[in-house]
């Protein structure tokens, strides 16, 4: 055989296994991104893995091709592609374009014609060919020269693998195919014989031809009799089935030659989609610059370097340490930079065999100290808050101005997805920084940071300083340019220490209840399993979609909803299982079942598991950086995800616990959001009902439906909710329709009612939209911006897309700002009057305190003044404050 290969790719197979693989990816405009991440680790898995240097990429084009003139109803059954996989596929294209792959497509015949017929050719030419495909059907073209290869499944299919298991040779496939047919493509094919009859007829028989030559001698009568009564449509299919062979190609196999990726521009595809480490990968970046790294292990040079800074009037700071919890890492070194030259580390806890003697924290506290107090001098960090629990943990104090690199970079861009150090110094100093992998390790064979020796310590601790100060002189300017930096210092800085303090202070849980709860949960869900195999009728794996899909559909004959992942599988989502809990009891027991396991695995043992023992507490980790309207986020644990309603979530509530005596005091702004758009749009009768403290949503029905108060029912009161809270979101008609479960007619009928009530929010929606399509940006009443590059996009969907996310990012981001200045405010009242309250946590609309019970009085109406008063709007803020023992209790 020849060395010469020839590589053939099936690209829209991998489209749609890519769309269907990865469930949910977008970028943080709302862009999908999910089919074009899987088909591009695909692609390069085999750039990676054979190195191609002849190959073709091959799509299929829209339209009808021959097989629609033969058989008007081929592929009739498939749904259109999702328009969320349509948007994706211009960009594919690119992609595979600037990773040197020539691009095939022709009108008139699919993916698997040009194939077949670039395969022959290439086997003319002496090459061998790989089919890059999961596509079955391509099993006809497999020769002595040509072999199936899918590396997503890391399967290859030669010729003795097709005689091994189909037991006839790749051409006769076609035969099998054409009698038992394929109901994915719906080709017809004898009813009632499935591909194992059909192999062994062709075994016995050879073809269709013979078949129906010899037509007595077929054994079964069902079968007979199908192919009697059929004759026409198992000829009709194999030809349906048969990959056609002489597509007119006018292209020689010799001018389709892998060319050299175009790297710089697919880094720039990979960053605008937010492909963090592809990003990385192709990224070129500019020669070294020119910097030392310096060792400072003794207590004459670190004075030295302290009066440097001090003569400087800034510096950056960073720790090294052995967690990436702050609340349980030890301290291992301190980095600082103070010019674009150099940068210097203080190692105080490298621990390993030969390391040498260092400094300890003590003398290290002592000498730089002074730097660290000086209000004066500016301090610069990456994630700062971090290394500010990490110092005082380990009693360093730090004051004065300081400069958070991470929240500058996320105010500039909020929605990019990554504001990591390692990305910001690609994007702003065409740098790349040495990993923690490459000093450290990966996965189970990676070593604590101060196992690391000094001789690779060193560098990658000094970098960090270097870029991190090297940053500040870049986002600082970028800021300004936006007028981002009064948002910058009076807010986000301002709310850093607020946000640092918390999550020092934690929040105490009950592990007794917790545990106890852990095994009510357990004992319910062991009994749901029971009930579950009961009404299965057998016993299965109830987290197998698979499984379980076939126990719906195939076995109980519950109604298809829709088909997902592979051409047979079937949805089993919980939007599915809402609608067949009206015909079977099986999947509102499923959905139960569910709901108890995601709660008792991700907060039950999640939360006894990283509860200090050291406090009794939890420490989660407040985010500044993470949602793009500016909202808060927390993570170990994310406390947003505790269901707010129903007993489970309330359960689950009644483990936090104030300390010992005190009580728990909840305040949560009512409607903040509502009353954001009352303001911003300047609507007399939304600002009518908050003046005069009226049920909004009773309100919004009134007017929408035009009925009575007396009239009022509780239906159409929720009806309303779901329309107000909608308007907030850019909810359509198709959305609103399916949330309320009436026809998309009605629900267009209630937003045009809602809007001829409320003509300023239809105004104030229009006039910013036509805003956001001239400026590309937003900016809510605190000065953050967002950017909106999709918003002129010629696709209908994203324009939508980013016009409704543009409308909720200003009433969004225009309440957090709100409730950020109110924790800011708070946090300075409360110490300015020497009170012992202290607020605990912030989710969504909610702020969360623990008070003693000499000063509950006093807090509580110090919190609703404080909250109330945050802000001048032309409607009244309102925050419903309660107390209580748990924070179940208090909400």
């Amino acid at each position: 055989m020849t060395e010469k290969t020839f590589y053939i790719i099936d690209g829209t197979a991998y489209i749609y296994r890519a769309y269907h693989a990865i469930r949910e990816l977008r970028a943080s405009s709302g862009f999908p991104t999910n089919a074009i991440f899987g088909f591009t680790r695909t692609i390069l898995k085999l750039v990676e893995d054979r190195k191609p240097e002849k190959a073709v990429m091959l799509f299929d084009t829209k339209g009808p091709n021959f097989r629609h003139e033969l058989y008007p109803e081929y592929k009739a059954n498939r749904p259109p592609a999702p328009e969320e996989l349509v948007m994706q596929i211009p960009k594919i294209k690119e992609i595979s374009a600037l990773l040197g792959f020539p691009i095939l497509e022709m009108q008139g015949f699919e993916a698997d014609d040009l194939a077949g017929t670039l395969a022959k050719k290439a086997e003319a030419d002496g090459y061998n060919v790989v089919l890059v495909t999961g596509d079955k059907d391509f099993v006809q073209l497999v020769s002595e020269q040509t072999i199936i290869w899918d590396p997503m499944k890391e399967e290859t299919i030669d010729l003795a693998s097709v005689r091994e298991k189909f037991g006839v040779e790749p051409d006769k496939i076609i035969e099998a195919m054409g009698l038992a047919g394929d109901t994915s493509d719906n080709i017809p094919g004898v009813p009632g014989i499935g591909m194992k009859t059909a192999l062994n007829l062709i075994k016995e028989f050879g073809d269709l031809e013979t078949i129906y030559e010899k037509i007595d001698k077929v054994s079964g009568k069902k079968s007979k009799e199908g192919l009697i009564n059929n004759k026409d449509k198992a000829f009709l299919s194999r030809k349906l089935v048969t990959i056609d062979t002489e597509v007119p190609v006018s292209s020689d196999i010799e001018s389709f030659i892998l060319a050299e990726a175009n790297k710089s521009e697919l880094a720039e595809i990979f960053k605008e989609l937010e492909f963090r480490q592809l990003h990385q990968t192709f990224h070129s970046v500019a020669e070294s610059v020119e910097t030392e790294w310096i060792l400072i292990n003794d207590e004459k040079s670190l004075t030295e370097i302290v009066e440097e800074i001090k003569k400087a009037g800034e510096f950056a700071i960073d720790t090294e340490t052995t967690s990436t919890n702050p609340m349980i890492a030890d301290l291992v070194g301190i980095s600082l930079g103070f010019s674009d030259e150099k940068a210097y580390y203080i190692p105080c806890g490298h621990d390993y065999e030969d390391a040498p003697k260092q400094m300890s924290i003590e003398t290290i506290k002592n000498i730089i100290t002074p730097i660290l107090t000086d209000p004066s001098l500016r301090k610069t960090g990456q994630n700062i808050k971090y290394d500010l629990i990490i110092l005082e943990r380990h009693g360093f104090e730090l004051a004065g101005p300081i400069f958070d690199t991470m929240v500058a970079s996320y105010l500039i861009s909020p929605d990019s997805r990554s504001h990591g150090l390692d990305q910001l110094s690609l994007d702003y100093l065409n740098h790349k920084n040495i990993t923690f992998e490459e000093v450290a390790g990966k996965g189970k064979s990676q070593i604590l940071f101060s196992k690391v020796h000094l001789d690779k310590a060193v560098p990658y601790a000094c970098e960090d300083a270097w870029a991190t100060f090297m940053l500040r002189n870049k986002l600082k300017p970028l800021m300004e340019k936006d007028d981002l930096v009064p948002l910058f210092e009076n807010i986000e800085m301002n709310l850093l220490p607020v946000l640092k303090d918390m999550e020092k202070k934690g929040i105490r849980i009950d592990t007794d209840r917790l545990e106890s709860l852990g095994l009510e949960m357990g004992t319910e869900l062991s009994a749901l399993e029971e009930t579950i195999y009961e009404l299965a009728g057998s016993e299965f794996n109830i987290k197998s979609s698979q499984q379980l899909g076939e126990i719906l559909f195939e076995r109980l004959k519950l109604p298809v909803q829709k088909k997902t992942v592979k051409k047979t599988g079937f949805s089993t989502d919980a939007d599915v299982l809402e609608i067949l809990s009206e015909y079977h009891d099986l999947p509102k027991q499923i959905l139960r079942h569910r709901t108890l396991s995601k709660l008792k695995s991700t907060y039950i043992s999640a939360l006894l598991e990283i509860m200090l023992p050291e406090t009794g507490r939890i420490h989660t980790s407040f985010n500044q950086t993470a949602a793009a309207t500016g909202r808060l986020s927390s993570s170990e644990p994310n406390l947003q995800n505790i269901p707010i309603r129903g007993e489970d979530g309330k359960k689950i509530r009644e483990a936090f616990i104030p300390r010992e005596g005190w009580t728990f005091i909840s305040a949560d702004y009512s409607q903040i959001e509502l009353r954001m758009l009352a303001h911003l749009s300047g609507d007399e009768i939304l600002i009518e009902a908050f003046e005069k403290e009226e049920d909004i949503h009773s309100r919004t029905a009134a007017e929408v439906f035009q009925v009575f108060p007396e009239m009022m029912t509780p239906e159409l009161r929720q009806q309303a909710k779901a329309i107000n809270f909608g308007i907030i979101y850019g909810m359509g008609a198709f959305k609103l329709s399916k949330e309320l479960g009436i026809s998309q007619k009605m629900a267009a009928t209630y937003i045009e009612h809602y809007f001829a009530r409320y003509k300023k929010v239809r105004e104030f929606i229009d006039t910013n939209t036509a805003l956001v399509r001239e400026t590309g940006k937003i900016r809510t009443i605190s000065g953050r911006i967002r950017k909106f590059p999709d918003i002129n996009s010629s696709n209908k969907n994203i324009r939508a897309m980013a016009e409704r996310a543009a409308i909720n990012t200003i009433i969004q981001g225009s309440s957090a700002d709100l409730i950020k200045i109110a924790m800011i405010n708070m946090d300075r009242m409360l110490k300015e009057k020497g009170l012992k309250t202290t607020m605990l946590l912030t989710v969504h609309d909610e702020l969360l305190f623990e008070s003693p019970p000499e000063e509950t009085e006093t807090a509580l109406k110090l919190i609703a003044e404080i909250m109330e008063t945050v802000f001048d709007l032309k409607v009244p803020l309102k925050v419903n404050i309660s107390t209580g023992k748990s924070w179940a209790e208090a909400h």
